[in-house]
């Protein structure tokens, strides 16, 4: 199998752990780089505002968009910004709040020990004053305020609000301007106690380093806290039904062309691991097959200005919520989204030919490969991959096991116009 030699490679230096307190960690080396990165990723994000604390029947229910503020103030330290040490050190640093988790992380080329340490001990302590707390709302309202004015934001926002009736992916991840409001010291604390603690985490190192004395510092680091590993946290999210909430919404804005985004919103949910990775590797086969830049019907609407080469398509695939989306600009996205359908409907009476399947399954494993390449492609997508249950290195042998009756028993059932919501955004005036 392409590849094979070089991922069992990879992967036999990979050292795994899970410490005391519950911190699972993992250390992969790579000896031929400069670069060495480390992602400290917390199972929580924006979709968890409604949850159950381990241990007791307590159920807490918080303001939307608490998670991303609370990312925002974890870089706060008593001695001042996490920022700026990891700029002393030589070292960039980010971080982000999605759906599902949010993570922390930072690449040098030096002081690798010292911007490790500076990441785990402002990731584990937490330290919001009422004061910065309120100057942080005013930050984020501008920051929600300007993901208003992004036509790109809102067009894939008012798409999820289309299909989801009550199910909190709808929501910005940032909450809103209320919402946020009503955020204060306390709620930020029992969230972080709840969902930062080790059980509910992750950490990911890759580079030139030694794995053992890479986990020996960690593991010293860790029994300080002195922490006991603590039962899942169990999340409540609302009924969802199997219908769209609306079938098609249009917002005008300030654009020089329409944009159009179409979705399917994805049923068959309830599960995670090797099942959910087949199903992600089968819905983007589909869409490659059908809407790839090689295929037939990318070249005829490109060829017929109807999308351009930001025209694209995703799938998003979790345990408990599944969507894809298709579209970009055009200039004229009444048409465009029939030509979508159409397309969809002419695969689903003719099937896809057993020739396309091998050729994107090829085409996939090759990215694959690829990617490996990347230490930052290898870091993010083990944490997002982690975070669903999934082994990321899984990902090659899933592909070679797919079959192609396995895919095309997939077209009728996940692309039903039932389950399909349009949204637009087109030019004022």
């Amino acid at each position: 199998m392409y590849g094979k030699v070089n991922l069992m490679k990879l992967l036999d230096g990979m050292v795994k752990k899970v410490l005391g307190n519950g911190l699972k960690v993992f250390i992969l080396p790579m000896k031929n780089y400069n670069k060495t990165i480390a992602v400290y990723s917390t199972k929580y994000g924006s979709l968890d505002s409604e949850f159950i604390l381990p241990g007791s029947e307590e159920k807490i229910k918080v303001p939307e968009g608490i998670a991303h503020f609370l990312e925002h103030k974890m870089f706060d330290m008593e001695y001042g910004n996490a920022f700026d040490k990891f700029s002393e050190l030589g070292a960039e640093s980010n971080a982000f709040t999605s759906y599902n988790n949010t993570t922390y992380y930072f690449s040098t080329t030096s002081n690798f020990y010292e911007s490790l340490k500076v990441l785990l001990d402002f990731v584990e302590t937490p330290y919001f004053t009422e004061e910065s707390v309120e100057k942080e709302k005013g930050i984020i309202t501008q920051e929600l305020k300007m993901y208003e004015d992004d036509p790109d934001w809102q067009v894939y926002l008012n798409l999820l609000k289309s299909l989801y009736h009550a199910f909190p992916v709808r929501i910005d991840i940032g909450g809103t301007v209320e919402s946020i409001q009503r955020i204060n010291t306390e709620l930020l604390y029992k969230c972080y106690n709840t969902f930062y603690h080790p059980s509910n985490m992750v950490l990911f190192i890759i580079g030139p380093v030694d794995a053992k004395e890479v986990l020996e510092f960690v593991e010293k680091h860790e029994e300080k806290r002195n922490l006991k590993s603590q039962k899942e946290i169990k999340r409540i999210y609302p009924d969802e039904p199997k219908t769209v909430f609306q079938k098609e919404i249009k917002i005008r804005h300030s654009v020089a062309q329409p944009l159009l985004l179409l979705g399917f919103k994805d049923v068959d949910t309830g599960y995670d691991g090797e099942k959910l990775l087949k199903k992600d590797i089968i819905i983007g086969i589909l869409l490659e097959i059908m809407f790839g830049k090689s295929s037939e019907t990318y070249e005829r609407l490109y060829e017929a200005g109807l999308i351009d080469d930001r025209f694209g398509f995703s799938f998003e695939a979790y345990k408990d919520y599944g969507f894809c989306t298709i579209g970009g600009n055009t200039r004229d996205p009444e048409k465009l989204a029939n030509e979508i359908i159409k397309n969809i409907n002419s695969f689903k009476t003719k099937g896809i030919s057993r020739e396309d399947f091998e050729i994107i399954k090829r085409k996939f494993k090759g990215d694959f490969i690829q990617s490996l390449n990347s230490l930052d492609f290898i870091a993010h997508s083990f944490i997002s991959y982690y975070h669903r249950g999934i082994d990321m290195f899984d990902f090659p042998l899933a592909l070679e096991e797919l079959s192609f009756d396995e895919v095309v028993n997939y077209i009728e059932s996940f692309f039903d116009e039932d389950r399909m919501s349009i949204s637009m955004v087109l030019p004022k005036g």
